[in-house]
């Protein structure tokens, strides 16, 4: 039998921290919402109520943080159910 070749180094020195696939940070969710409360402020929505489905969907559709914050809302609606 011939030796074993050593493995080929990754040509990409730049992908190397990213290949590290360790555990995701237990409670990722908390990190990713910095201000609590604004997307409802920013919607009109009153506090303690459900922020209507409708309202969430327009404010998905636009840019800048209100629409990264909408969408956020909706990827972690789905988480719940």
């Amino acid at each position: 039998m011939a030796p074993r070749r050593p493995p080929r180094p990754l040509a990409w020195p730049w992908l190397w921290p990213r290949l590290d696939m360790g555990k995701p940070p237990k409670k990722w969710i908390k990190g990713a919402i910095k201000k609590p409360g604004t997307l409802r402020k920013s919607l009109g929505a009153k506090p303690g109520k459900n922020i209507p489905a409708a309202k969430l969907a327009a404010a998905a559709g636009k840019g800048g943080l209100l629409g990264q914050r909408a969408r956020l809302a909706q990827t972690l609606k789905k988480l719940g159910k």
